[in-house]
């Protein structure tokens, strides 16, 4: 089975950062997912792995927290694993 990693970018501001990246995470086909702020300067990458337990998350949340207070817009971008051409 091959395995393909689709890369997609999003524009969100401060007050939506944590929700986003939430929702991403609980999509559950997620490889990884990169903040940067609107320079393109990496932030915080957060891999992802397969059941990933949400407890395990928390300082994640919180760094996260942090990072929307810094600034008002960043650049989100995810790695996705598609198989065949299709979302697992």
């Amino acid at each position: 089975m091959e395995e393909k990693v689709r890369k997609e970018e999003f524009k969100v501001s401060g007050d939506e950062l944590l929700g986003f990246v939430k929702k991403l995470i609980h999509e559950g086909n997620i490889r990884r997912i990169t903040i940067k702020d609107k320079d393109g300067n990496t932030l915080l990458e957060i891999p992802l792995t397969v059941g990933v337990a949400v407890s395990i998350l928390i300082p994640v949340w919180v760094a996260i927290g942090a990072i929307a207070a810094l600034a008002t817009n960043y650049i989100i971008v995810i790695e996705k694993i598609e198989d065949n051409g299709k979302n697992l």
